[in-house]
């Protein structure tokens, strides 16, 4: 009888699932209607409790009433604004007005061979360490600095644009180069380091930052934006400063940084502007903010 009654009262606390789910996804109705919030609170009870591997004919099976194979098919059909869906559940369940909120961006790449599949090229690996064939995908995440986690909000595929091929053609006639002086040529100006041309893969992760600041509105503005280190060069900073983001992120491995020089300047010639190199291992006390030991 006890082994009975221990079982009714598992029931009983496995019962309350389904209603805790739809109030959960109750913050959803401003962005879809009632029909895709059904459907999505029945394919979410399916993902929670299917084993293997998670396709449409699978959730179909894993569904109870309500969840048939062609409503699956519909729900994945149907046009649905993901990114807006992401942003309401982190808002209503995740979001902490008093957190740190950074803005992560990263790349991963998908193996995937063939001819036929949408975005195929060769993107790099960090697994491989090299470029391997496959699928692209850039994701944005807002990451919580007092929980140390990351919530993703939108994903985009990344097709390369068609290299313009070059001639096979060649004529025979050698061109003379034309020989230049040395030195920098008489007239010239710097160019200014904030006026930069975005590249297509550039002006995407853009659009995709802009989209993300809109959707966010007044209720989260964030500071920062955080990158690897493929994105450490002035170009990339100067795409996110454009979206009035700062940019955390690492340094080439070859990257010098110097002081700037406040020595005496000389009477003849321009002055100095860099003073000795950085030295990584050896940062002078006047520069440290914080000092932060872990695990002894």
């Amino acid at each position: 009888m006890r082994f009975l009654s221990d079982q009714g009262e598992k029931r009983k606390r496995k019962q309350p699932l389904m209603p805790d789910i739809i109030v959960i996804l109750q913050c959803l109705s401003q962005c879809v209607d009632k029909t895709t919030l059904r459907q999505l609170s029945c394919i979410v009870l399916a993902m929670l409790a299917m084993t293997g591997r998670v396709t449409m004919l699978g959730i179909s099976r894993w569904t109870e009433k309500g969840g048939s194979y062609r409503t699956i098919q519909r729900f994945f059909n149907s046009p649905i604004g993901w990114a807006k869906v992401n942003w309401f559940m982190i808002r209503h369940h995740l979001f902490d007005p008093e957190d740190v909120i950074l803005v992560g961006g990263d790349e991963s790449v998908a193996t995937k061979s063939g001819q036929k599949s949408y975005g195929l090229g060769r993107f790099f690996s960090s697994l491989y360490g090299k470029p391997v064939p496959g699928l692209s995908f850039f994701s944005l995440s807002l990451i919580s600095v007092k929980e140390r986690s990351s919530y993703p909000v939108m994903t985009e595929q990344v097709v390369k644009a068609e290299e313009e091929k070059p001639d096979k053609k060649k004529s025979g006639k050698k061109v003379k180069k034309q020989s230049r002086k040395r030195g920098r040529p008489q007239g010239s100006k710097n160019k200014n380091r904030r006026e930069v041309e975005l590249t297509l893969y550039l002006l995407q992760i853009q659009t995709m930052l802009k989209r993300l600041l809109s959707l966010l509105g007044i209720d989260l503005i964030p500071l920062y934006c955080v990158m690897d280190g493929a994105f450490g060069n002035n170009n990339a900073l100067q795409m996110v400063r454009q979206c009035s983001l700062h940019l955390i992120s690492k340094l080439r491995y070859d990257a010098a940084l110097y002081f700037p020089y406040d020595g005496k300047q000389k009477k003849r010639g321009a002055n100095k502007k860099y003073g000795t190199k950085l030295d990584y291992d050896h940062i002078p006390d006047q520069y440290l903010k914080e000092t932060t030991l872990l695990d002894g």
